[in-house]
């Protein structure tokens, strides 16, 4: 995934324990735009799933009914609350072997529409990522402890950025 210069672009964020993840979360959820898509890179339990968790449950919906879309692949999620964002779309395609296999998982109608797209393992469909993301990475530095890098692929994404700069402990 390309690299984004530009400090206004990235940022990283430290979290102790998942007790930090709430205020990320919700500050991400504020300032995504009404059609989004986030990719999730980390190591297997790194915490990419308990983030989508975290932003369900900052945006209304029961992260108890948040499951790891490892073996359906794409799971759909209706956003509770009125507003132009209808649905949170939680893909996972560790099992997908291309890009090419996307038609197979009904991916286009999903993510049809304005809605919040948050892809975990997303290299294995990097040639139908769009050019307008937000990418984050989760780095395991403790049993409890995360940093969350973020980098936005082009500046409509900006605002993200700020708004996830105001959380935890930052650098850049």
């Amino acid at each position: 995934m390309p690299s984004i210069p530009d400090k206004a672009l990235s940022c990283s964020i430290r979290i102790a324990d998942e007790s930090e993840l709430p205020s990320v979360a919700r500050a991400l959820a504020a300032a995504l735009p009404e059609r989004a898509f986030v990719t999730l890179e980390g190591d297997l339990g790194a915490g990419k799933t308990t983030f989508v968790k975290a932003i369900a449950a900052a945006v209304g919906i029961d992260p108890g009914e948040v499951l790891s879309p490892t073996f359906g692949l794409i799971n759909v999620h209706d956003l509770p609350r009125p507003g132009p964002t209808a649905r949170l779309i939680h893909a996972d395609m560790y099992r997908l072997g291309a890009a090419a296999d996307l038609h197979e998982t009904g991916w286009d109608d999903a993510i049809a529409g304005p809605c919040w797209v948050f892809v975990e393992w997303p290299r294995r469909i990097a040639a139908a990522l769009p050019a307008d993301r937000l990418d984050l990475t989760i780095d395991i530095d403790s049993e409890t402890g995360r940093t969350i890098g973020a980098r936005a692929t082009l500046p409509a994404y900006g605002p993200v950025i700020s708004s996830l700069k105001t959380c935890g402990s930052r650098s850049g």
